[in-house]
């Protein structure tokens, strides 16, 4: 079996502004990450995802860079990255960072050369015209709050192009200086203990927009990458966010040439659909339809991130039925087609819809992402603008700010949740790592179960035939053995019979909601508890 560490991962993303603040200013940093670092241990994960923590002003989370090589001074310094890879190390933790290379910030001296030089070499850096461009509106990504790609820029009399907000102008990835840049970005932080890189937008990275035409993209550049990585650190990997059809996947992927890990964006969209629904048909569907991946490529499977929950690919009437279920109120829906709510707030705090959600998650085709807070049940903001309602800061105690920080909350860059439903005082790190029976004390024994099915990462998938419709059957086999989940997506109790367990072979009870009898799945029935789940090993008789 080759060694594909990220096959069989548990990966946990984080924002380190967000996550513990260890000088007392307001603001997370390196210093408070270490401090907490053995949570993220116990909890079993093995790779960390850092959101952006670069110097930038700070306008879109991070996402507007002005230093691909520094640390935003207010997190620390390079020295704290280090120190930070090295505890992290310690701890058996892989580093994967997120790299916003589609854009930079327009303070960026890349960009303040181009814009005040015609003839600096960083003009080609970015997308330029001399004209107004036709139809400036199309491609907005985010309706409501961006009226344009296309922005006159005064001192540069020229439009320049920007896909996202127009602080963010975009890099020209034709341009052999920015590929050449983005080569010596990620050779920088392998040398500091890097072992992956989280690709943002990519498919705007690879896009070559010119005015007035239709954009064309270089699905090539991410097969440059990847040889770049295999020759500076063999086992690295590129993670990649795209959200796109599935007659486009395969061209992210190559040939086990490109990129090594793709968020499963469309399996997310319909697992929330059968949630809503509490049918597994939706779900099970996606999961029949979607292309046969390369040996070695895999999907990254999640719940909830740091953006809106985005329903882009789903019809109309299904998108307003997960709107109904998860996000009933105008002001929790974004961008005409997105949910800007938490995972605990979306299923009604209901632990058993908890559970049965994150069972979901691990027992999916691929490797599990975590968000931070989701292991306590976190909720969220909605008070706060755009996607900003999920990120508020970590709650560590029952103290002032959350534990989060000892400044005094005005100070705090960041929101912190303390009152209410999933204030700090009623959801925290620490007492839910003292109570054996918290969601974190369950999502840590969840964790260790798939650490031991490695036939989820690596092995092929089935989808046997259920008797009730509720029900979704996943059977996963990998060199001789095998593992079975089942779970009940509908509230009322159930009893499923496996029509297509082979004959002799015995299932043994490994995790469920609930304690079941001793003898497990007799003669093929089992059964199943509203939101209900069951994890099965298949041993021959």
């Amino acid at each position: 079996m080759l060694d594909l560490w990220y096959k069989n991962a548990i990966i946990y993303s984080l924002n380190v502004a967000t996550y513990k603040d260890g000088n007392g200013d307001g603001i997370g940093d390196f210093a408070g990450l270490i401090e907490r670092l053995d949570h993220i241990a116990q909890l079993g994960v093995t790779c960390l995802w850092l959101l952006p923590f670069y110097p930038s002003p700070g306008l879109d989370h991070g996402y507007d860079v002005t230093d691909y090589y520094n640390v935003a001074p207010a997190l620390g310094t390079l020295g704290d990255f280090v120190e930070f890879s090295h505890q992290a190390r310690l701890r058996g933790l892989r580093l994967i960072v997120d790299l916003p290379i589609n854009h930079t910030s327009e303070q960026h001296p890349w960009f303040q050369q181009a814009r005040a030089d015609p003839a600096s070499p960083y003009r080609k850096y970015y997308v330029w015209s001399n004209t107004e461009p036709e139809n400036s509106e199309d491609g907005v990504v985010f309706p409501g709050f961006q009226s344009s790609v296309w922005t006159y820029d005064l001192r540069a009399r020229a439009w320049y192009y920007h896909r996202f907000y127009q602080y963010q102008p975009d890099l020209d990835i034709t341009c052999a200086a920015v590929r050449e840049e983005i080569f010596k970005i990620l050779g920088f932080w392998l040398e500091l203990g890097v072992s992956g890189f989280r690709i943002d937008a990519a498919p705007f990275v690879v896009e070559e927009v010119r005015p007035n035409r239709s954009p064309k993209r270089h699905y090539e550049f991410f097969g440059e990458l990847r040889d770049f990585l295999s020759w500076r650190k063999g086992d690295s990997v590129l993670l990649a966010e795209a959200n796109v059809r599935a007659s486009e996947l395969n061209r992210y992927f190559g040939d086990n040439s490109r990129i090594h890990m793709l968020f499963a964006f469309l399996i997310n969209q319909h697992l929330f659909l059968s949630l809503a629904e509490e049918k597994a048909e939706p779900l099970r569907q996606c999961l029949t339809t979607l292309p046969k991946l390369p040996q070695s490529a895999q999907w990254a499977q999640f719940l909830r991130n740091h953006d809106e929950l985005d329903l882009g690919r789903l019809p109309t009437d299904q998108r307003d039925k997960v709107y109904a279920a998860f996000a009933p109120e105008p002001k929790m829906q974004l961008y005409g087609r997105g949910i800007r709510r938490r995972l605990a707030g979306m299923l009604g705090n209901d632990r058993r819809r908890i559970e049965l959600a994150f069972s979901l998650l691990f027992s999916l085709p691929g490797t599990p992402v975590i968000y931070y807070g989701d292991e306590l049940g976190m909720g969220d903001d909605l008070t706060l603008p755009e996607r900003w309602p999920v990120r508020t800061c970590m709650q560590w105690t029952d103290d002032p700010n959350g534990g989060f920080s000892t400044a005094p909350n005005e100070r705090l860059l960041h929101s912190a949740i303390t009152e209410g439903e999933f204030g700090s005082n009623q959801v925290n790190a620490a007492a839910q790592q003292r109570d054996p029976n918290s969601l974190f004390n369950w999502l840590r024994r969840l964790t260790e179960l798939r650490q031991s099915c490695p036939e989820i990462g690596w092995g092929d998938c089935t989808l046997p035939e259920a008797d009730s419709p509720s029900v979704l059957v996943q059977h996963y086999s990998l060199e001789g053995k095998s593992v079975l989940v089942l779970h009940n997506l509908g509230p009322d109790e159930c009893t499923t019979v496996l029509h297509e367990l082979p004959g002799g072979h015995k299932p043994i009870d490994l995790f469920g909601n609930r304690v079941y009898p001793s003898k497990g799945a007799e003669a093929g029935k089992v059964e199943l508890d509203g939101y209900g789940y069951r994890w099965f090993r298949i041993d021959a008789g």
